[in-house]
């Protein structure tokens, strides 16, 4: 697959994954770039699809994956870097889009 697709569920009760999926989004949406919103709650294949991209086979959404390359978010604190990239301006490499 080719793109920019953020990796998120419709169904969770944890509060930080809403806003952390919630954030991303508006994040990129208010940078215009475009990007596919995959919600893992439909098919459990595109769960084990997003944790085999992540490299974790416990990866929560969160997650930002570039054609086949992984970007990050959830995983390992990646979150933070996510947001460091928007706050220093380099959230293009970060989405490896640069």
């Amino acid at each position: 697959m080719s793109g920019l697709r953020v990796y998120s569920t419709s169904v969770t009760g944890s509060r930080e994954i809403k806003s952390q999926q919630s954030e991303v989004t508006r994040i990129l949406d208010g940078k215009r770039i475009q990007y596919q919103l995959v919600d893992i709650s439909q098919d459990n294949a595109l769960r084990d699809e997003m944790r085999a991209l992540a490299g974790n086979p416990k990866a929560t959404p969160p997650q930002i994956v570039n054609g086949d390359q992984y970007c990050g978010v959830r995983a390992s604190g990646d979150y933070e870097l996510f947001v460091e990239a928007v706050e220093q301006n380099t959230l293009q490499e970060f989405l490896k889009l640069a």
